[in-house]
């Protein structure tokens, strides 16, 4: 485990989790502790009586003592407004990526 001094961190610094958690896969994790996070939805179209697939992005604070990597499935945590993109927290990996599968997403 690395050891961690980030004030946003919120194991080791100042920052609460509370409100709405939910979970989903790491698409990009370029930026300096942050990750986006891409997560599956049905929404119901009544017009049609059908449901349809979409997809939300969220960009999620990613603290060195967690180090989510691309193709990680995380659950994160909603928390107090970080920057500007970021009122999200990583809080755990549910399943580490494939190796084989992250090297596919890199080279797209």
């Amino acid at each position: 485990m690395v050891e961690c001094k980030d004030s946003k961190c919120y194991i080791h610094g100042d920052v609460k989790v509370r409100g709405s958690r939910t979970e989903g896969e790491v698409v990009s994790d370029k930026g300096k502790n942050s990750v986006i996070i891409e997560r599956d939805l049905v929404k119901y179209i009544s017009k049609y009586e059908r449901y349809a697939r979409r997809k939300s992005k969220i960009a999620a604070h990613n603290p060195p003592c967690i180090g989510a990597k691309l193709g990680d499935i995380v659950e994160i945590g909603e928390c107090r407004r970080l920057s500007k993109t970021k009122s999200w927290t990583v809080t755990k990996i549910l399943a580490k990526a494939e190796k084989e599968n992250s090297k596919k997403r890199k080279s797209r």
